[in-house]
């Protein structure tokens, strides 16, 4: 068997943070997974490289998957679509959205494959109301090094499935999947956006309006006081064709178009120091005005796409995105004590946001569980990481965890406070003698 080319690259996740001399080949298909992991001790697939940290690097060899992008089968009844696992949710979303259907489920940027999709379990703003996107997956083909193509399912494998899903690419190659669209009768939005004055009128409205599909705030986190948590929270439901501005109804599934700009170096670091961020927040929360739009879906779902490269922002150094999710008994009091940890610090993010979330997902290392998530992102610099570490200790505390899929820095212990199914995860690699085979650097870190 003729083994794949490889080549030497500085890859880091989207953070910028940290960043590995790695040895990446690239597959177009099955075969050349395959001939990869004839050749390889260890390693670790690779999407767009949009998580975070480490999860996608491992120097021995990384296995890029984004060759691999093809829909195999679409069932136009059911919205039942197969495809490989490089395809990227851009292209899923260009070629059936003209047709009438959506993803179930999707993260914040559509610059993500769908290999990384299950890899992460990612949710999105309708968690409380649909789940993570492996809640729609139906089954996942894995190439696996010694038992070759491994279908699993809830039917079939049912331990291996759940390790996958949400499993950071530790449980073998993902090479395709099967999962359902949504159907959706338009390409938009229709918005409900209403200001919380604090974090107490914040959790009020978004437990008020939990029969929405969509949830989503914005947090100011440099706010005291009284204006603890202040707050802009943004509703969406798929808008009807009824709903949309008379010019748009004749070709509803039309997606507008947008002007996408980038940023062309990295910015110096006092562009996002505390008084930016502040004066940023404070013209962000009262500009917000309160009412109805419709709205188109790519700024709903996706604002950040619209500007490429746009983790320059945060300088040469890179930025680590903090994500946490509490348990909901305990929300409140740990959302306070961390934005308060936050605020006193001066370090705040002018990409803060929080969601609620539902019901627990089944994968042995998903990240969702009922509560309140909070994401937000910290260039590096002085006192990060420590503060950081702070935010760890709140979270653990309040029994909460950290999402792998941003994570860059937590220590073992932390991590696996908050994953009372780690020890089955690893006993499942095990059993499936995949612990040796595929590794990353996220994984070595944490003991995974």
């Amino acid at each position: 068997m003729t083994a794949m080319a490889s080549r030497s690259e500085r890859l880091s996740g989207w953070g910028r943070y940290p960043v590995a001399t790695c040895s990446v080949a690239d597959a177009s298909t099955v075969e050349d997974v395959r001939r990869t992991l004839a050749v390889s001790p260890q390693l670790i697939g690779r999407g767009l490289g949009r998580s975070y940290g480490d999860s996608s690097l491992n120097p021995d060899r990384t296995l890029r998957f984004t060759g691999m992008d093809r829909v195999l089968a679409f069932d136009a009844d059911t919205g039942r679509t197969v495809c490989e696992a490089g395809l990227s949710l851009d292209a899923l979303i260009d070629l059936f959205l003209p047709r009438g259907w959506f993803a179930p489920v999707t993260p914040g940027t559509k610059f993500v494959t769908v290999g990384g999709m299950i890899a992460s379990d990612v949710h999105g703003k309708n968690h409380h109301r649909d789940g993570s996107f492996c809640d729609h997956v139906e089954w996942i083909e894995l190439l696996l090094p010694e038992r070759g193509l491994v279908r699993c399912s809830r039917d079939e494998h049912r331990d291996l499935f759940e390790a996958t899903c949400g499993g950071m690419g530790l449980t073998g190659a993902i090479v395709r999947a099967c999962f359902r669209l949504l159907r959706v009768p338009t390409a938009s939005i229709r918005q409900r956006t209403a200001r919380a004055r604090d974090l107490d009128a914040l959790l009020t409205l978004a437990e008020e309006s939990l029969d929405w599909t969509y949830s989503v705030a914005w947090v100011d986190c440099l706010a005291k006081g009284r204006s603890l948590g202040r707050s802009v929270l943004f509703l969406g439901e798929h808008a009807r064709v009824d709903e949309l501005p008379a010019a748009h109804r004749s070709d509803p599934l039309a997606r507008r178009a947008r002007r996408r700009k980038s940023v062309p170096l990295d910015l110096p670091s006092f562009v996002l120091g505390p008084l930016s961020v502040r004066l940023f927040n404070e013209l962000y929360y009262f500009r917000q005005k309160a009412g109805e739009a419709v709205v188109d879906l790519d700024p709903y779902f996706y604002p950040l796409d619209a500007v490429g490269d746009w983790n320059r922002i945060y300088g040469r150094r890179g930025f680590v995105q903090y994500q946490c999710v509490l348990p909901l008994e305990n929300s409140r009091q740990g959302l306070i004590s961390l934005l308060e940890a936050i605020s006193g610090a001066g370090q705040g993010s002018f990409l803060a946001v929080l969601k609620r979330m539902g019901g627990q997902s089944s994968g042995m290392l998903s990240f969702p569980r009922p509560g309140y998530t909070l994401a937000l992102d910290f260039p590096l610099a002085a006192g990060t990481l420590a503060l950081l570490d702070r935010l760890d200790a709140i979270t653990v505390a309040h029994g909460g965890r950290v999402y792998l899929a941003k994570d860059a820095r937590i220590c073992a212990e932390r991590f696996a406070a908050g994953y009372p199914r780690l020890q089955e995860f690893r006993d499942t690699r095990r059993r499936w003698n995949l612990d040796q085979r595929f590794r990353s650097l996220q994984s070595e870190r944490l003991g995974i």
